[in-house]
């Protein structure tokens, strides 16, 4: 009895596990495939990854922009040491030092763009008790300081970067979307590789199994001296090569679905199974109109706005590191007293100017040399600025006409398909009651499969064609709108 339920439960066990295992078979759509890419595919969390650090990059740029409120102390420093002290007749002796220091600064400080300098306002307050011999202590405070420093003729950093920082954002937004159109090519490249595996394994089937019926038929017929020992020969030689075909089908439909299963982030127990896009969009789509919003919304034109402005910037910092002048100002009060209410009392002026230059009187053409570099290497972006422009115009230009092409090169697909299949559910009842060799069946077979595969690769050639011009774009041809993404949300 024991043995009796031990085995039913390890009966259930199985049963269990099996179902577990059992594959769930999911029928997808296309864009079902890219709607699921774009949220859970390595490439977009790549793409997501990318974009969040080009926003943090922006925000500290931002950043340097607003008031910066900062407090520094020490609290506290204790010395306990000897220190070398110069008496008034030149010599030097060490005297002991014991004491305990504290300070703290509170400080409001602006970066100033138009100019390239920066505006403080500081109040500190520093406290110093000596140890040794009479114990005292000491407090010295500047209510208020104004600390103003300004590069005279040095590039001023911040003007440049207030023009390319939100170019380059803008840069890496648009990037970004032309990545999720990515995303949605390559969900497309694995989905029609898919849907061409599952056709040909379908073919391969129906072959089979046409194979197997016509060459049983064959072989009566053989036996009632309808056909030669040759054409027997060939129908078990095309049995054969199906069978050998469904093999090879299957190895490479079970290799499809697992690399659009990975791409998807599903477990292995889930198939995948394509359905074919029958529906297109059919949109007109001019060059014009096409290149209009390419240069308006791809990160192309922003990438190329962006390198002119940096070499833009470094011919103005090699211009401007030829001569240096920097300049320091400081106003304020100070006070100084042992009680910490007298040192806010009786206070004093407290003014520090300082200018200080630097000018080279002989370098040999150092500084005027990087200049020169700086100015070579702005004209040759340029050039290549241009060159670029003309490729990016010249294989939009290209995407455009085969996409115009390729609507009507897949609706002679479709019909060359339709015609091909009837064509060879003709010739096998046909041949089964004797009026063609098998010569010819084998050659209607053969179209038949050809314009079947044709047909896909045409549906796959036209969305392949869509989704770019979509990705360079940033255009939904079919809502009229732009393609857009709710960046403060992805963020979040």
């Amino acid at each position: 009895m024991i043995r009796c339920i031990i085995s039913l439960f390890v009966a259930i066990a199985a049963t269990t596990v099996s179902l577990a295992r059992e594959a769930t078979v999911l029928s997808l759509s296309l864009p079902e495939v890219m709607a699921r890419a774009r949220k859970n595919s390595v490439d977009a969390e790549v793409a997501l990854n990318q974009l969040k650090s080009s926003y943090w990059a922006y925000r500290s740029y931002r950043a340097e922009l607003l008031p910066e409120v900062s407090f520094n102390a020490t609290l506290p420093a204790y010395r306990k040491q000897y220190s070398s002290y110069m008496e008034s007749n030149g010599s030097f002796s060490f005297v002991p030092n014991n004491y305990l220091q504290m300070n703290g600064e509170l400080s409001v400080s602006q970066n100033i763009w138009l100019t390239g300098g920066k505006i403080a306002v500081n109040s500190s307050l520093d406290f110093l008790r000596q140890l040794d011999g009479a114990p005292y202590n000491r407090y010295l405070s500047i209510p208020v300081a104004v600390t103003l420093t300004q590069p005279i003729f040095g590039v001023n950093a911040m003007k440049w970067d207030r023009k390319i920082e939100p170019v380059r954002y803008n840069e890496a937004k648009a990037n970004f979307l032309s990545a999720t159109e990515d995303v949605a090519l390559t969900a497309i490249n694995l989905y029609f590789s898919l849907l061409m595996a599952q056709e040909n394994h379908e073919i391969a089937v129906k072959n089979l199994e046409n194979s197997e019926r016509l060459y049983e038929v064959a072989k009566m017929k053989r036996e009632m001296g309808q056909i030669s020992q040759n054409d027997l020969l060939q129908m078990e030689l095309n049995l054969l090569n199906a069978r050998t075909d469904m093999t090879d089908c299957e190895s490479d439909l079970k290799s499809n679905v697992f690399a659009l299963r990975s791409f998807l982030d599903y477990g292995e127990n889930v198939e995948i199974k394509p359905v074919i896009p029958l529906d297109v969009p059919r949109v007109e789509i001019s060059y014009a109109d096409a290149l209009d919003k390419a240069l308006t919304n791809n990160q192309f034109a922003k990438k190329m706005l962006r390198l002119q402005l940096e070499a833009d910037y470094e011919v103005a910092k090699a211009k401007g590191a030829q001569r240096e002048i920097n300049m320091f100002m400081q106003f304020g009060y100070t006070g100084t007293d042992r009680t910490l209410p007298s040192s806010y009392s009786n206070l004093r002026g407290n003014q520090i100017v300082e200018v200080g230059f630097q000018i080279p009187l002989v370098d040999w053409g150092h500084r005027k040399g990087k200049v020169k570099v700086a100015e070579s290497n702005r004209r040759l972006i340029a050039s290549q600025v241009r060159q670029e422009n003309m490729n990016f115009s010249q294989n939009l230009f290209i995407l455009v006409e085969r996409y115009s092409n390729q609507l009507r090169q897949l609706e002679t697909a479709r019909r060359a398909d339709e015609i091909a299949q009837r064509r060879y559910a003709t010739n096998v009842e046909t041949f089964l009651i004797g009026k063609i060799s098998t010569l010819d069946l084998n050659d209607s077979r053969v179209k038949k499969d050809e314009a079947r595969r044709e047909y896909i690769n045409e549906l796959y050639m036209f969305w392949n064609y869509y989704y770019q011009i979509r990705s360079l774009t940033l255009w939904d041809y079919e809502k009229n709108t732009g393609i857009d993404a709710d960046f403060d949300a992805l963020m979040r």
